[in-house]
């Protein structure tokens, strides 16, 4: 992945969300969003995966060198065609059945046929072992359960990157375990991917690039082991100190 970003900013009403946000990788396989709650870090993920606008006048948001072009919903539909996004909600239809959640956008959105949208859907199921829950509706399903369904939803579409917006932070700990195992069997088949999370021990060890948000500003980005065990900047410390102290 190699991504650019110059000077994004925004803001919801008076609120400044994001406040001149630029940032440059290069062949980077993945990049995990940290920092106190407020910071900017899911915003960012949803400009990434052009689930939001940036403020008139914001640079350039480019992958690979080709950049988005927020002025024309086509292109932004284009763009979320082709990457899976994963919430921390779930975002699940109650309505449906694990099958018919992950079927529903390979038919209506890629145009796959129903049959071969089933087929589709149940490969991505049973890889993340839910074949024997995929007529069962979100409410039947464990917390870990509903985001595996999730994920198998975002990867069924062989996206070209996937999106997680603190995929954990409804769940318990085993559920967690069970989600964070899915993130790491991801990255290690080498998806590009972006991740917020909290989960600091976890962001440390997929041992990608780390950017750290603080008051809508990036403060620090660079390898995980590196800003885990020498962060440069005070408030990368104090955030460390104060999350890692228990």
């Amino acid at each position: 992945m190699n991504l650019t970003l110059e000077h994004i900013h925004k803001s919801f009403g008076p609120h400044k969300v994001l406040d001149d946000i630029s940032l440059t990788l290069r062949d980077a396989q993945g990049l995990v969003l940290i920092g106190p709650s407020g910071g900017g870090k899911s915003t960012l993920l949803r400009i990434l995966a052009a689930l939001e606008r940036p403020d008139l006048g914001s640079g350039p948001v480019a992958f690979d060198g080709r950049p988005l072009d927020f002025h024309h919903e086509t292109s932004l539909r284009e763009h979320r065609r082709g990457v899976g996004t994963v919430f921390q909600a779930y975002n699940l239809f109650p309505h449906f059945t694990a099958l018919e959640n992950v079927t529903l956008p390979l038919v209506h959105v890629h145009g796959h046929s129903p049959a071969t949208a089933k087929a589709m859907a149940m490969e991505a199921l049973e890889r993340f072992h839910l074949d024997q829950h995929c007529h069962k509706r979100p409410a039947e399903l464990s917390g870990g359960q509903r985001q595996r369904v999730a994920i198998a939803r975002a990867i069924a579409i062989k996206p070209s990157m996937l999106f997680f917006d603190e995929p954990t932070s409804a769940l318990d700990p085993e559920m967690t375990g069970e989600v964070l195992e899915v993130i790491e069997e991801i990255k290690e088949e080498g998806k590009d991917f972006v991740l917020v999370t909290h989960e600091m021990g976890f962001a440390r060890r997929l041992g990608v690039q780390v950017a750290l948000l603080a008051g809508g500003r990036i403060v620090e980005t660079g390898p995980a082991e590196e800003i885990f065990t020498q962060p440069r900047e005070e408030v990368t410390q104090r955030f460390l100190a104060k999350i890692l102290r228990y």
